[in-house]
């Protein structure tokens, strides 16, 4: 059965914004869970809202099967995967936030990650310790679930985990609640080996009634008994990071090695809160007349320095503290030691020359980080 958004339209009333963005762009339906097909996955990072107004088509299991089948192995992976795969994909609501946190991520942290999942300490993470985020991501949001009608929000767990699920089990220790921000600080403290017992447990209850996915057999193999190791982990994160900046920058390019200061300054102030763009384009328009534009090479350190956002943050701060004014010198000197991305003299101008709203040649570093804030996290703090 092909089924319209508008049938099940009241379930976004008991979502959250990530559960509302995750069925927007969701294509497929597979015995009653929703799944993201890998295009579905890039438009929902690099587009506002899905091209047409789509339904979700219901897989048949020979369908689903066919997908995995032609799924590559993890070595063969690289910067076009989702590309290639196209439609020929299927990405759980827990995966979808996983690759999330993946594109906000520093390459530092990469490896806090895969430790994360290696709970046995063997340098290699298999199935079973990778299903431990299903319960981590599904706990994490049980604390943020609108309340309201029960039978709703069943069916609301039911399209994304693919399984009902009960409101008190694992991931609360008596006298302590692990709540924390954020997905990745979820992953990040839930280190004690004795929280990791008990979710691998519940793991195993629910990984027989789960489907498997692309992900799944991508890095575990088409019988699941492949292991991952820490390389073809970071190049899996490297890849992702830098294929949606590739379709970002190609989507202002038209085939040329740059884009433009002013087309940087676009993709830089989407999803950010700032409701009037044209001061700032105007701005840079009349601090920068003649267009020298931005290679890829540019726009993918500047990206990588958001991601280390934080520690470049407390650089800034120690210049605050000083009474120091901030100039370009400062700011790339503060990068570099932070993140140890180097940005050319060129792209720092064009940074300056957006936020630089008094023209006075200085950044207003809290205007500036609570901006790329946003933008790091694509519209969701």
């Amino acid at each position: 059965v092909t089924e319209s958004r508008s049938d099940l339209e009241d379930l976004h009333l008991y979502a959250t914004p990530r559960e509302q963005r995750f069925r927007m762009f969701a294509s497929l339906e597979f015995e009653g869970q929703l799944y993201m097909t890998p295009h579905d996955f890039i438009q929902a990072v690099t587009s506002d809202e899905p091209k047409c107004a789509k339904k979700w088509r219901s897989l048949s299991k020979q369908e689903l099967n066919q997908i995995l089948v032609e799924t590559p192995p993890v070595w063969k992976g690289s910067s076009k995967l989702f590309r290639n795969l196209n439609e020929k994909g299927v990405i759980s609501y827990t995966e979808y936030l996983f690759l999330l946190c993946i594109l906000t991520k520093p390459h530092a942290g990469f490896r806090i990650a895969f430790n994360m999942f290696d709970t046995d300490g063997n340098e290699m993470v298999d199935k079973k310790e990778f299903l431990v985020l299903q319960e981590i991501f599904r706990k994490k949001n049980e604390k943020r679930e609108k309340r309201g009608d029960e039978e709703k929000r069943a069916m609301l767990r039911l399209q994304l985990y693919g399984y009902h699920t009960s409101t008190n089990s694992v991931l609360k220790t008596e006298g302590e609640d692990l709540v924390p921000r954020s997905y990745w600080d979820t992953l990040r403290r839930s280190t004690s080996q004795a929280l990791f017992s008990d979710l691998a447990e519940r793991a195993d209850d629910i990984s027989s009634s789960l489907s498997d996915t692309t992900l799944l057999v991508h890095f575990f193999g088409k019988k699941g008994k492949a292991e991952l190791n820490f390389e073809d982990f970071y190049r899996f994160m490297d890849n992702l990071q830098t294929e949606v900046l590739e379709i970002e920058f190609l989507s202002y390019s038209n085939g040329m090695n740059t884009i433009s200061e002013e087309d940087f300054a676009h993709i830089l102030l989407r999803y950010t809160n700032v409701e009037n763009t044209s001061s700032y384009l105007e701005n840079m328009r009349c601090s920068i007349p003649e267009e020298k534009g931005i290679t890829f090479d540019e726009f993918r350190s500047f990206f990588q320095f958001l991601n280390n956002l934080e520690d470049f943050t407390i650089a800034m701060q120690m210049y605050n503290f000083a009474s120091r004014s901030i100039g370009q010198d400062e700011f790339k000197r503060a990068v570099y030691v932070a993140t140890g991305v180097k940005l050319s003299p060129h792209l720092v101008n064009t940074v300056f020359k957006i936020f630089d709203v008094d023209r006075d040649d200085q950044l207003s570093y809290k205007e500036f980080i609570g901006i790329m804030k946003d933008r790091l996290n694509r519209g969701f703090r």
